[in-house]
């Protein structure tokens, strides 16, 4: 997650921009960042154009005459390339930031004057619950959140389509029916589900570990102790009047950090993980069960992605209002909680943990219900061969007794 963010910010192209301002009123005015170089032309548009073809130029900012700055609209960028999204908002703000210093000169306004008079206001979360008091960084709550609920989705899918792979292989190989004269059905099922399940929490448990020693390294090669809660009294003491604003800033990011209670976290993660897997494992495996090739395997997906796609899709909904209704119910309901429960969990307080433990227990009974669905699919369709099968053939074998 580091590294392509690194070389995003480290390795970009040097663009170099050809500003054509018939307007007249930004020549010279645009401010050149890291990567992105204007240059300015009196030169008409379709001479600009020709100078873009010889690779002179990147691209060419053109800003019509007749642009009305109340409703600037005319200004394009043109490239022989589509323009990344970056680039596009830089000149953006660059141009609307000319066009209000223009305005408030014009509407005898100091624009200097109005910046020092802007203050910026942050309000500290406070998380109050039981008899001690922590502050909170929702920022660093919402990253804990999200990329615990994005895992547990991954999951899910990758493990999930890992055992109807495994499925599907045996019994297109028949090895599946060899194997039928030693043990039960169910007991196969089981034993693929949960074996894939603890090659899962190996790999977690090792990541944990891993994370744990790198974040303590990190901590200590960077001094990062001092800008804890116990000992910030101490650093900014030491700190200089301009050195204290900055430390104050650092202070909120591991303040925030340190809120987390992150035992919790780590546990509920685990569970959830398990818990969400043999739900939807099971189900994965009885789809295998039922079809004799992965091309078949289609139809009988959608039911299954559905609820997992729409707990990915309401993550915004559920960052921005956590204990709302919404994160709520589907934290709850079994085909949705995993992945929305880890979601909301950094941001629950001790005294909110009941709606975690209603999570767990229905969860639990989501996953013995679908266990015994997916047996009695798997119990039929695993020696099963050379039938489509549709939904109404699968109903039947619901019906059947055991």
């Amino acid at each position: 997650m580091i590294v392509p963010i690194w070389l995003s910010q480290n390795f970009k192209d040097d663009l170099k921009v050809l500003v054509l301002d018939e307007q007249g009123m930004f020549k010279n005015k645009l401010t050149d960042n890291k990567h992105i170089f204007f240059t300015y032309s009196s030169d008409q548009l379709e001479a600009g154009k020709e100078s873009l073809k010889s690779s002179k130029y990147d691209g060419i900012l053109h800003i019509p005459s007749d642009l009305d700055l109340n409703k600037p609209k005319g200004i394009s960028y043109l490239s022989e390339n589509n323009a990344g999204i970056e680039i596009q908002a830089y000149m953006q703000s660059q141009i609307e930031r000319l066009i209000l210093d223009y305005k408030y000169q014009k509407a005898g306004f100091d624009r200097q004057l109005i910046k020092e008079l802007e203050t910026k206001v942050s309000v500290a979360t406070i998380n109050v619950s039981g008899e001690s008091e922590k502050e909170s960084n929702t920022v660093i709550s919402s990253g804990v959140g999200l990329i615990s609920g994005v895992l547990i989705y991954m999951f899910i899918f990758i493990y999930g389509a890992q055992v109807m792979r495994g499925v599907i292989e045996e019994k297109s190989n028949r090895i599946i029916e060899v194997m039928i004269s030693s043990v039960k059905p169910m007991q196969l099922m089981m034993g693929k589900v949960i074996g894939i399940a603890m090659v899962g929490l190996t790999q977690f448990v090792v990541w944990i570990g891993l994370t744990g020693i790198i974040s303590t390294i990190i901590s200590v090669a960077f001094g990062l102790s001092r800008f804890s809660n116990a000992n910030i009294m101490d650093t900014m003491v030491q700190a200089t009047p301009d050195q204290q604003a900055e430390i104050m800033d650092y202070h909120k990011y591991v303040a925030g950090v340190e809120a987390i209670n992150f035992p919790v976290i780590i546990g509920a993660f685990l569970f959830f993980f398990l818990a969400g897997y043999l739900f939807y494992g099971a189900l994965f495996a009885a789809i295998g069960a039922a079809v004799d090739n992965e091309t078949d395997t289609q139809q009988f997906m959608i039911p299954i992605t559905i609820p997992l796609v729409l707990a990915f899709m309401v993550m915004e909904s559920i960052i921005t209002d956590p204990n709302g209704s919404t994160g709520f119910w589907f934290s709850i309901v079994p085909f949705t909680s995993p992945i929305v429960m880890m979601m909301r969990l950094p941001f629950m307080s001790a005294a909110s943990y009941w709606q975690l433990a209603l999570s767990m227990v229905l969860l639990i009974a989501g996953f013995v219900g679908t266990i015994w669905l997916a047996g009695k699919i798997y119990r039929i369709g695993i020696l099963m061969h050379g039938k489509k099968v549709n939904y109404k053939e699968i109903a039947k074998w619901l019906r059947y007794s055991s």
